[in-house]
């Protein structure tokens, strides 16, 4: 697995250090993209990725009973006990979290071009980029590696022009995540609609977001409504503590430089 200290995306923040609390923020595309695709993970995944038993709700004790279900009473059971606690993420390349499951990740050969798979059986010559994900014909394990062959033209277009939102504006992100285009005067309306009385209180911080803070702020968009300011201001870091030690061992198991094309 390759190293992941390079890849990370900076988020400008404004803080009321009187208030000790996050005002908004200064976003990129790559930032805008993780936080909208935050509402296509699949439930199992956001579990999975938060711990069961860091869970808000009953999901966490549904997530464990699948989990520990014997085999005897499951259909297929490698097959039908992946597809619930591992699902396929429709997560694409630059945001912040998994691409796939620790165990599907997306192999690639000697040239770097990702393989694709299919099962045993050749049903229908389907193919897919999960390993061992259950075969819609046959239900088989498509686990028999096959290359790409010449130019995939969609792997080569711009990378402004993937993901959700366009790369030449620069984004405003509340403290609850409402997200709007930034402009002088947005920003000027903004700080006078906070009552900020003292100016010199305000405060420029330039923060980075790997992995591990991309699954907080996961977290607390699930618990809170000031979601920056608990994640990146520690007075106010709601439970810091316990999010940083559900997901120490769980961020260990990705991949995280393939995600900044």
């Amino acid at each position: 697995m390759a190293s992941s200290s390079s890849s990370k995306v900076s988020l400008k923040l404004l803080i009321d250090t009187k208030e000790e609390r996050v005002l908004f923020a200064e976003a990129s595309k790559e930032f805008i993209d993780f936080l909208f695709n935050l509402l296509r993970l699949p439930i199992g995944t956001v579990t999975r990725l938060l711990t069961k038993n860091a869970m808000v709700g009953s999901l966490g004790k549904l997530y464990e009973s699948k989990e520990n279900l014997g085999d005897v009473y499951l259909n297929k059971p490698e097959q039908d006990r992946n597809t619930l606690l591992k699902p396929s993420s429709p997560l694409a390349s630059g945001y912040l979290l998994p691409t796939a499951n620790d165990d599907d990740r997306h192999d690639t050969n000697s040239s770097g071009t990702p393989n694709l798979y299919m099962c045993g059986g050749r049903c229908n010559y389907g193919v897919t980029r999960v390993r061992n994900r259950a075969c819609p014909y046959c239900r088989g394990s498509m686990g028999y590696a096959v290359q790409l062959v010449g130019d995939d033209k969609k792997a080569t277009e711009d990378s402004s022009a993937k993901g959700f939102v366009k790369g030449v504006v620069t984004y405003t992100v509340m403290d609850d995540l409402e997200v709007r285009p930034m402009s002088t005067i947005s920003t000027i309306t903004l700080i006078s609609k906070f009552k900020v009385k003292d100016i010199s209180s305000l405060q420029e911080r330039v923060v980075e977001l790997r992995m591990e803070e991309g699954i907080k702020l996961l977290k607390a968009s699930l618990q809170c409504k000031n979601v920056l300011t608990s994640v990146f201001l520690e007075k106010d870091n709601i439970k810091e503590q316990e999010i940083s030690q559900d997901i120490a061992m769980e961020s260990e198991t990705f991949s995280f430089t393939s995600l900044f094309d």
